[in-house]
């Protein structure tokens, strides 16, 4: 299984211009069976460069990738002043069924000063019979970027819901309400979590993430195939707008019940498309 986790910045380029085939033609050459996006925007005409005919970016996206089931959550969801909404978030693109979809807000302590917006996880559980409990949770995301202490948080947070579904998939609730809301799945007992953390690998803040619980802990999927070797940069590789030199902000975290069958971690660092470069994770069977 592929995995591909990349922050498009809703499609735009270093050249500036906005340009979702282009991420998609990109993206398609991992052949990724679960693509992972980040900062997707829905009825955003004020973001820079945003083309007028495509505002709703997730039905593009979706229409880019025929044949993917779609998970779309929103972190900031705001009005448009026209009676609609403005949306931003993550986009989970899988061609495998997703047995379940779960949308996680993470904690969004309040700090005085400090520029911030509302988080979320977006997790999709992916049928995958040859994984333990026969389904892999995926989940995605994109932590703050101004302030440590909330991405502190959000990290507990989501090594909390990695937790979570853990003893869901190994202590099932009783099926015996027929209701259909009320469905028993398969949640599945491995775990990967991806996405955009806004901070180096390694930062003070990640350290809740990988802590030892009563659960599987959770292991950097990089050090797992390249060992002690310093992650491939994804974030400043081509521009020097927001940070001093390049570093890993992209990264894939899974469950140590499932690292055995990391085979690799790739960066394409010739990418253009975002400011992020894309990471793909591969998985064995």
């Amino acid at each position: 299984m592929r995995i591909l986790s990349w922050n498009i910045q809703w499609g735009r380029g270093l050249d500036g211009r906005v340009d979702l085939a282009r991420i998609a033609e990109e993206a398609r050459n991992f052949d990724a069976e679960v693509y992972c996006f980040q900062e997707v925007a829905v009825n955003h005409p004020g973001l820079a460069g945003m083309p007028p005919g495509q505002l709703d970016q997730v039905a593009v996206l979706r229409g880019l990738f025929l044949g993917y089931e779609a998970a779309f959550g929103a972190d900031s969801d705001l009005p448009d002043g026209l009676g609609g909404r403005r949306l931003f978030g993550n986009l989970i693109l899988s061609r495998r069924p997703m047995l379940q979809i779960f949308r996680h807000l993470l904690p969004w302590p309040a700090e005085a000063a400090v520029p911030s917006m509302q988080r979320i996880a977006v997790e999709a559980v992916i049928e995958a019979p040859e994984f333990p409990g026969g389904a892999l949770r995926v989940i995605t995301t994109h932590l703050e970027y101004y302030s440590a202490s909330q991405r502190a948080a959000q990290c507990a947070a989501l090594r909390a819901i990695a937790d979570t579904g853990w003893r869901h998939a190994v202590s099932p609730r009783s099926a015996a309400d027929t209701d259909a809301p009320f469905a028993v799945l398969p949640r599945g007992e491995g775990c990967v979590i991806c996405g955009d953390f806004n901070a180096p690998v390694g930062a003070p803040e990640q350290a809740a993430l990988t802590a030892t619980h009563d659960a599987p802990a959770l292991v950097n999927a990089w050090s797992v195939v390249h060992g002690a070797a310093p992650p491939a940069p994804t974030f400043g590789v081509h521009e020097r707008r927001y940070v001093e030199a390049p570093a890993c902000y992209d990264i894939f975290f899974v469950g140590a019940n499932i690292a055995e069958r990391v085979t690799g971690v790739e960066v394409d660092l010739g990418s253009t498309a975002s400011d992020h470069q894309p990471v793909v994770l591969r998985l064995a069977d």
